[in-house]
């Protein structure tokens, strides 16, 4: 099992260590063996070196199938006016955001990655709090397979095409007929799935802690059976945050401010405190990782500073160790 660390090719996060060698000596010291990065939007360095770049995790737009759609008359309602959601996507045709996938595609070929990762699913920032989503699964589900092969059919790229679920409408991985028609769907023989764990914890807002959680996730499996083999990859946290769902959703807030920008700070904030990135203690979740046994598991941790992010790492490390010294 190859073993990284979720790193954005960000200036300020790669500032935090001294040079490449200094970052490719802490990815050994947390006994992992590269990164899955993630563009941040600036010109990605040059002198890379060779293998760091594990994974790659493709750009995302959390809502986007109504302009995959056409449906100008939803867009108005997001943004206000036409121009400003041309001003949030670049533009407003289809061709805005293949373009923007295709060169993502590329940097993840030039970089060497074994795999890509690409979210399936939108929500906007008012449904964020609302829970009440204007488009089902099937529906998102059937805009990005209609993506997804505007980009893959035909070619041949080095590296692994992997979806990964989320929480919001579109693959959840909680219906194995969802999930099956999404990778029968994907004209790409190099496929797979991303099993996001704490974002498939997210489904359930009655999980208590984290062996309910491990129960949750093996009990998905169990409804998958055969399917199980198609996720070769893990996205390893942990996330507990029903209490906080039940509490400040199923409404907007009070002040919901009126600027996009604002709206997007507080949508932000709020699903941080959804989605918590928090390291796994409990060694439930260590026979769910023995029966799928990925081929790649990432550390995607919540850490703003290099010391956090190495602490949190450390603490998975230690758990997965003590499945490896047990007799």
């Amino acid at each position: 099992m190859i073993q990284s660390m979720s790193l954005p090719l960000y200036s300020g996060t790669l500032g935090e260590y001294r040079d490449w060698a200094d970052l490719q000596q802490e990815i050994q010291d947390l006994s992992c063996d590269g990164i899955e990065a993630i563009w941040s939007g600036e010109e990605v360095p040059e002198d890379i070196p060779a293998g760091l770049v594990q994974g790659y995790h493709l750009i995302f737009f959390h809502d986007w199938v109504d302009l995959w759609n056409g449906n100008w008359s939803a867009l108005k309602e997001k943004y206000g006016s036409l121009a400003q959601a041309t001003a949030i996507y670049g533009g407003l045709s289809r061709e805005t955001l293949l373009r923007q996938y295709r060169e993502d595609l590329e940097r993840a070929e030039r970089l060497g990655a074994q795999y890509v990762v690409f979210h399936v699913s939108d929500v906007s920032m008012e449904e964020c709090f609302t829970y009440r989503f204007s488009h089902s699964n099937d529906q998102v589900i059937t805009a990005a397979l209609e993506l997804i092969n505007e980009l893959l059919t035909g070619k041949q790229w080095t590296f692994v095409f992997l979806v990964e679920n989320q929480w919001w409408p579109g693959f959840t991985f909680t219906e194995p007929s969802q999930t099956q028609r999404l990778l029968d769907g994907i004209h790409y023989a190099n496929k797979g799935i991303l099993l996001d764990t704490g974002h498939l914890m997210n489904c359930c807002a009655e999980l208590q802690n984290q062996a309910e959680g491990a129960a949750y996730i093996s009990a998905i499996l169990d409804r998958h059976g055969s399917l199980c083999s198609m996720i070769r990859g893990i996205h390893f946290h942990q996330s507990l945050s029903g209490s906080y769902v039940k509490s400040h959703t199923g409404r907007l807030p009070k002040a919901w401010p009126a600027s996009f920008e604002e709206r997007f700070a507080v949508n932000y904030a709020h699903v941080l405190q959804i989605d918590q990135h928090q390291p796994w203690t409990d060694a439930a979740i260590l026979p769910v990782l023995e029966r799928i046994k990925p081929a790649w598991l990432t550390h995607e941790l919540t850490s703003r500073t290099r010391e956090k992010r190495a602490s949190a790492i450390a603490v998975q490390q230690a758990l997965l160790q003590k499945k490896e010294s047990d007799p």
